[in-house]
């Protein structure tokens, strides 16, 4: 009994060849000669040990054996067709599907999202807000924005932007507890995110202090929530708290900033990123990207974070 499969470049010429019921035909609709075709097939033949054809001068006709491969080959040929076709269509074409991390989304995204609904006004545009990473397989999402180390398991990651983080505090606190740089800290009440690399000990550390006790919330919304609150000293990231230092409604500790291990990705499946909705998104936000690196500089030291 054969279990391995034959070349499927043979099987495919075969399947056009009993499709058409002609070798020209199928030639022709494959840009190659009959010649060609026939020894495809005949290769086919040896490797199965079975003719699949009766050569006859004007005509070839499938033998038994050739009918029975036939039917199963047309059968595996259209599931792989539609695989390729559910990979690479859009069954949702007029809708932009985006998920990404609540913070990046209320503090980054939506700001800008006028722009891009006066660019396309034609596309229904649907932001999903969460940390959990998504199954496309399961789900209409076209493209997400994720920040991590962009390694994400059966998905193509591109780089979208660098981060920096450092400790903000409302203008009232500061002036309240004395907080005008960094010597400042242990004074304070620390604000942090429970994300792995926001974290209050591995700053301290990098900067020479010691690390002290935190209060802690779950999603860097909160922790800039926390801060505008004046509960304390947040460890924020750069892009979500720049326009409020813009506003003056934050205040920024210091003049470091720490570069952590984690980055910005947009990622779905490959296929996904020759959809042009999906394109025309990732040309925008990039280019929105370039625009808030020049508007918002990093005029402020940079270490590298050390974990």
């Amino acid at each position: 009994m054969m279990d391995k499969l034959p070349p499927l470049q043979g099987l495919y010429y075969f399947h056009l060849a009993a499709a058409r019921g002609s070798f020209k035909q199928a030639a022709q609709e494959l840009f190659v000669t009959p010649a060609a075709i026939s020894q495809q097939i005949r290769q086919l033949e040896e490797t199965l040990g079975v003719r699949l054809f009766i050569r006859q001068h004007r005509k070839n006709t499938l033998t038994s054996e050739g009918e029975l491969l036939a039917r199963e080959v047309a059968q595996g040929f259209t599931l792989l067709q539609n695989g390729v076709r559910q990979i690479n269509q859009d069954p949702h074409p007029n809708q932009f599907s985006l998920s990404t991390q609540p913070s990046f989304a209320q503090h980054w995204l939506v700001p800008r999202l006028g722009n891009y609904r006066q660019r396309y006004p034609e596309l229904e545009l649907l932001i999903e807000p969460t940390n959990s990473l998504i199954n496309f397989q399961q789900s209409t999402i076209d493209l997400c924005v994720r920040y991590g180390c962009g390694d994400y398991a059966n998905v193509q990651s591109h780089y979208l932007m660098n981060e920096v983080l450092y400790p903000v505090c409302h203008p009232l606190y500061q002036k309240q507890h004395g907080i005008y740089q960094l010597s400042d800290l242990p004074r304070a009440e620390l604000i942090e995110d429970s994300w792995p690399d926001i974290d209050w000990r591995i700053w301290l550390e990098t900067i020479g202090q010691m690390p002290k006790a935190t209060l802690r919330y779950s999603g860097s919304q909160f922790v800039l929530e926390g801060a505008l609150a004046v509960q304390g000293v947040a460890l924020v990231k750069h892009s979500l708290a720049w326009r409020y230092l813009q506003e003056g409604k934050l205040v920024r500790i210091g003049d470091l900033g720490i570069k952590p291990i984690y980055q910005y990705y947009l990622c779905a499946p490959t296929g996904y990123f020759r959809r042009p909705k999906v394109e025309q998104f990732c040309d925008w936000i990039s280019a929105q990207v370039t625009e808030f690196e020049t508007q918002a500089p990093w005029d402020f030291n940079v270490v590298d974070a050390k974990y």
